[in-house]
């Protein structure tokens, strides 16, 4: 019971918490920054998803740094959206992304190992390599540092739906978005809710999913490529050739290159499968 007060307490008041301190840094003029607001100022533009917003992200969180070198957020948040943007947007190599966000992440945790952002920021980095496990050792070790941390549940959520867990993950996900409805990872949360429902073949609910996560975020394409892949398993050709047209036009670089080393090769094909039933010649 008193878990469960704990979390509804927490529930309650943290986001009306993150977003005062959010509305307090972005009324502050850019040159009176200081590190903590700066680092709010990055989370603002990370949560909104977008290849524009992903590079603002990147100016904040390395103002962040310059200004206090010491705080290891800065770091968390340069190695979140460097990660984000390079698998989302082509912003870059994502190999060299990873090796990024791996180091800073290491640094964040040199700073403060009982961070439990430094954790999760971690676990999201070693998931990026394709190591699962480590992976779900730091989620693991971020939730334990902070039971009501919503990140932590996030990225373990993450890894194990990367890892072939998905109804496990869709657990961790929907505690990830009670805790933190709004945020710099709902965009993210959202997309990896329709993969964790596509890897359980639960189709119908992915093309929900997919449809809600492009209501919220227009600019963001993983949606239009899941729903795609959703309404070629459902069979549904009008909506998948309409889905896989807006996939193939919003994307920056070729519309889906080699698997990525957080992929397993069994999820990669089953998603393929499902772009080549919507009309994908790739």
């Amino acid at each position: 019971m008193q878990d469960e007060i704990t979390e509804a307490v927490t529930i309650a008041i943290a986001p009306a918490i993150a977003d005062a301190e959010l509305r307090r840094a972005l009324r502050k003029p850019p040159e009176s920054l200081d590190a903590w607001a700066a680092y709010q100022r990055g989370l603002w533009h990370l949560g909104k998803a977008t290849a524009h917003d992903y590079e603002l992200a990147k100016e904040f969180f390395r103002r962040a740094i310059d200004l206090d070198p010491n705080f290891p957020d800065g770091y968390c948040g340069l190695a979140t959206v460097e990660n984000r943007a390079a698998a989302t947007f082509r912003q870059g190599s994502r190999a060299e992304a990873q090796s990024s966000a791996e180091r800073l992440s290491h640094f964040a945790v040199a700073l403060d190992g009982n961070n439990a952002f430094a954790h999760s920021s971690l676990s999201f980095a070693l998931f990026a390599r394709g190591d699962h496990r480590g992976a779900l050792a730091e989620a693991d070790r971020a939730v334990v540092l902070s039971p009501n941390f919503a990140s932590g549940y996030f990225q373990r959520g993450t890894a194990l739906i990367y890892s072939g867990r998905p109804q496990e993950g869709l657990k961790d996900l929907q505690t990830s978005l009670r805790l933190e409805p709004r945020g710099s990872n709902l965009a993210t949360s959202l997309h990896h809710v329709v993969m964790g429902l596509y890897f359980s073949r639960a189709y119908d609910q992915a093309v929900e999913a997919a449809q809600y996560l492009i209501r919220s975020f227009p600019e963001y394409p993983p949606g239009y490529r899941w729903l795609a892949a959703a309404f070629g398993q459902l069979g549904c050709a009008e909506g998948a050739k309409e889905a896989l047209g807006k996939a193939m036009a919003i994307a920056r670089a070729p519309f889906v290159r080699e698997r990525a080393p957080g992929n397993r090769p069994e999820d990669y094909a089953h998603f393929l499968e499902g772009l080549r039933k919507a009309g994908w010649e790739g």
